[in-house]
């Protein structure tokens, strides 16, 4: 591990039971090319293999993969959590990101947009808009209720956000400390928390200037997430509980 590098970008990739599905040769192709970048990987308690493989990985390239091994799985918001604070103590960068472990959005796309982050924007965030010249597939029941839940979150946080679900978002380093200080509400949802977190730091108005919705080129439905389809029903309850709380605060 070095901890004296600076890096221009560090991924935390949370992973539970991803075994079967990691794509090493993706991950080391990516960082042969892109030596200013680490990538963290939280392993959230897997039972299936997954820590062992992951620190096979991060014996490959030493100064560019870190695992931070939970021994219990605490859901991917505590998860994504624990992998951004260990990194904003123990390593020395720019911006930080946080991907899904099926790279549905490529490491390539993260790298891309994470470009955008500067002194003005320090939140940019990827959008599933299917435009043309893009190449966005998704499972058409996910989108249609995806769109649903869009619109609705977009109505609650009272800003003009398309996609606030996508799995890939980039922060500048002093917004990452604050806004990951706390623990989530929702297991699944915190995305949600995130912007309200971020109104809260800047100001609405201030806000809006400071993030940024950029479109993916690419983005490839795995069909193996996580997240089981009866949580649809239980989103809502999650829903209310942080309209409830953030406005509240």
């Amino acid at each position: 591990m070095d901890t004296t590098k600076k890096y221009d970008l560090i991924i935390v990739i949370p992973t539970y039971n991803e075994s079967k599905s990691l794509r090493i040769e993706k991950f080391i192709s990516f960082l042969n090319k892109k030596r200013m970048v680490g990538i963290c990987f939280v392993n959230d308690g897997s039972t299936d293999g997954t820590k062992e493989i992951l620190t096979a990985l991060q014996q490959k390239i030493e100064d560019q993969i870190f695992v931070l091994d939970c021994i219990h799985n605490k859901g991917k918001a505590e998860a994504t959590r624990a992998g951004m604070n260990y990194c904003n103590e123990h390593f020395g960068f720019d911006k930080i990101a946080y991907l899904d472990a099926d790279l549905a959005t490529s490491l390539e796309e993260c790298y891309r947009i994470s470009k955008k982050v500067n002194k003005k924007l320090t939140f940019v965030f990827g959008s599933r808009i299917k435009i043309l010249g893009s190449r966005i597939e998704r499972n058409a029941f996910r989108f249609v209720t995806g769109r649903v839940i869009a619109t609705v979150i977009s109505k609650i946080l009272n800003l003009g956000v398309y996609d606030t679900q996508c799995g890939v978002k980039v922060f500048s380093r002093d917004l990452s400390t604050d806004v990951f200080l706390k623990s989530f509400l929702s297991k699944w949802l915190f995305d949600v928390e995130i912007f309200f977190r971020i109104i809260q730091l800047y100001s609405r108005q201030e806000a809006v200037l400071k993030m940024k919705e950029i479109p993916l080129t690419e983005w490839v439905d795995k069909g193996d997430s996580k997240v089981k389809m009866s949580y649809f029903f239980k989103l809502w309850l999650d829903l209310y509980k942080i309209n409830q709380v953030y406005n509240k605060q």
